[in-house]
């Protein structure tokens, strides 16, 4: 526990219960809100002080508030679930903490002690508990940040920050219902460089991969997947999905962690489920022509992204300037569905949790 006492202000106008219920029944993903929020402040000299659990409202800003300026900010997203029993719980909150803090670091921002930021998401699921869906892939997403929050100009590290937590009911992040998603090579536009900040959960790695994603979507494809800045023949992720590559062998490789991709919490799970079921996971660099070779051969026969968002999604088809190219059938392959039922299990309560992932509320 942190030695950090919430305050919880009343909700004067609280959401009505048939209001709620029309705005849960079918939400798009990351458009409705709950009531509350949790609000923590940061001064340097002072450490964290006045955690609230307050309604949610709109932030009063100095137009000289350092974030503005220079975009001092990092965030994490992570999932409240309801579990087969009716019990909410989190999965594995403490490595999101942990993340965050990486992100703080490379950031020159404040870091938060990981008990304060798992206790401020607990804080808010359970005042908040009723917005859960119930729907397909329901889950109250949960997403925790931070700005500069000085007022200052000049360009250094800020004195002061906001921590927040807001909470969004979603269901399946992809409602197009194909059994796929596809992809669109990027070769004009990378995310991130070695030295750079890809390994950090900043808005401006997002910022940045806007066009090309808007790119992929003009094209006709659900995402994008970024090469590296260098060589721009290495797979490294999608615009917020980390991706795996499965063999006729029963192999999986991933793109290794070298400081231009995001350590992806969901990333790190699956790994570890694959090689409990038996499988061979290797975190080696894959190239662009390697994976269309792969997969006109056979030798490829699935592969998917996956993250906190959209859990575990296969690929489908992949386009590279007028080439295009299927991954085995076109759609969800065996070991991507195994690895998905394995992880969603864990997560909901079916399948033992014998890594303590799961955090019951």
């Amino acid at each position: 526990m942190s030695s950090l006492a919430f305050t919880h202000l009343p909700h004067p106008n609280p959401t009505a219960d048939d209001v709620r219920a029309v705005a849960i029944a079918d939400p798009a993903f990351g458009r409705v809100f709950t009531d509350h929020m949790v609000s923590i402040r940061y001064k340097e000299g002072q450490g964290w002080y006045d955690a609230q659990v307050m309604p949610r409202g709109p932030l009063m800003l100095d137009p000289a508030t350092a974030v503005l300026h220079y975009a001092q900010e990092i965030f994490e997203g992570l999932k409240a679930y309801r579990t087969d029993d009716g019990q909410m719980a989190m999965f594995r909150p403490h490595a999101n903490a942990q993340r965050f803090n990486a992100s703080a670091r490379r950031m020159a921002m404040a870091e938060i002690p990981e008990e304060l930021f798992v206790e401020a998401c607990k804080a808010l699921v359970e005042v908040d508990k009723d917005w859960f869906p119930n729907v397909e892939g329901g889950a109250l997403y949960l997403r925790p940040f931070m700005y500069a929050s000085e007022v200052f100009l000049g360009v250094k590290p800020a004195s002061e920050y906001h921590f927040l937590v807001i909470a969004s009911p979603v269901g399946n992040y992809f409602k197009s219902g194909a059994p796929a998603v596809s992809l669109w090579v990027s070769e004009d536009y990378t995310r991130a460089a070695r030295g750079g900040t890809g390994a950090a959960k900043c808005g401006g790695n997002y910022a940045s991969s806007l066009i090309a994603q808007q790119e992929a979507i003009a094209q006709g494809h659900d995402q994008v997947v970024f090469l590296d800045a260098v060589e721009g023949r290495w797979i490294e992720e999608l615009g917020g999905m980390n991706m795996f590559f499965v063999f006729d062998d029963g192999s999986l490789v991933t793109p290794p962690l070298s400081g231009t991709i995001l350590p992806g919490i969901t990333r790190n799970a699956i790994i570890t489920l694959a090689r409990e079921a038996g499988l061979t996971v290797r975190e080696e660099a894959y190239a662009i022509d390697q994976w269309q070779a792969d997969a006109e051969s056979g030798r490829l026969t699935e592969s998917f992204a996956c993250g906190t968002a959209a859990v575990v999604t296969p690929v489908g088809k992949v386009s590279r300037g007028d080439h295009q190219f299927t991954i085995g059938a076109g759609g969800p392959g065996q070991v991507t569905q195994m690895l998905k039922e394995k992880l969603v299990g864990i997560q909901r309560g079916r399948v033992a949790d014998d890594h303590q992932w799961v955090l019951a509320l």
